[in-house]
């Protein structure tokens, strides 16, 4: 199994001048930090990819063990095509990607590695305007996926797996995606193509993935009352 780390994008949104994966918790720990140490709960220090764009330096020299992919164009592009970038680099494994800015704990990566089948860490105890919603279909796998979903079950906490056989078609869709795309429509493409992905919940544990500074003041919130 690999592993994918999304930190090529700027983070405007925090108000922060470093990548947004370095800001530092109430933990002492930075948030990519704590990414990469429960990440190696469940795949080797060799098996971690990041995809890497604004400030790439400052990333590199905080976490020199990694497997980088360089964005080139992460100023002009999402998550859809970070995450292609470092797909392409997997052959024949099942790979767990997540966005640099989650802040979680151990139990989401068990319950994301227990389950078979290509899946998707969701909040089913929140349903945000600004977040990434889902359905599901009569099976319980997604149905749809995306901001504007209407008579959502939760959210999108972005975390995701998907096994090897899925890779090939997933490759295709994120390719077809618009370069301001996230990942999650090159997911409703697969979708649409027969791939199955269930929803994981985690509602229950930490997952929070810090958009702005009350996500952050949350996460911290949470963390000092672990």
């Amino acid at each position: 199994m690999k592993a994918i780390i999304l930190a090529a994008g700027i983070g405007s949104r925090l108000g922060n001048p470093r990548p947004k994966p370095l800001t530092h918790l109430s933990s002492g720990e930075m948030i990519m930090e704590r990414q990469v140490k429960f990440l190696q709960q469940v795949v080797s220090i060799d098996d971690i990819m990041a995809v890497i764009g604004f400030k790439k330096d400052l990333i590199m020299e905080e976490f020199s063990e990694l497997t980088y992919v360089f964005n080139n164009v992460y100023d002009r592009t999402n998550t859809s095509k970070s995450l292609l970038k470092a797909l392409k680099k997997v052959k024949d494994e099942d790979v767990i990607w997540l966005n640099g800015d989650v802040v979680f704990d151990p139990d989401v990566l068990e319950r994301v590695v227990a389950t078979q089948t290509s899946c998707m860490a969701v909040n089913t105890a929140s349903v945000a305007e600004e977040e990434v919603k889902y359905t599901v279909q009569n099976d319980g796998s997604i149905d749809q996926v995306s901001k504007i979903v209407e008579n959502a079950l939760g959210e999108s906490v972005g975390i995701n797996r998907v096994i090897a056989k899925d890779i090939p078609l997933f490759i295709e869709m994120l390719e077809k995606c618009d370069d301001n795309d996230y990942f999650e429509r090159g997911i409703e493409f697969a979708i649409a193509k027969g791939l199955k992905i269930y929803p994981v919940d985690v509602s229950d544990v930490l997952c929070i993935e810090v958009d702005f500074t009350e996500d952050l003041e949350k996460a911290n919130n949470e963390l000092g009352e672990a």
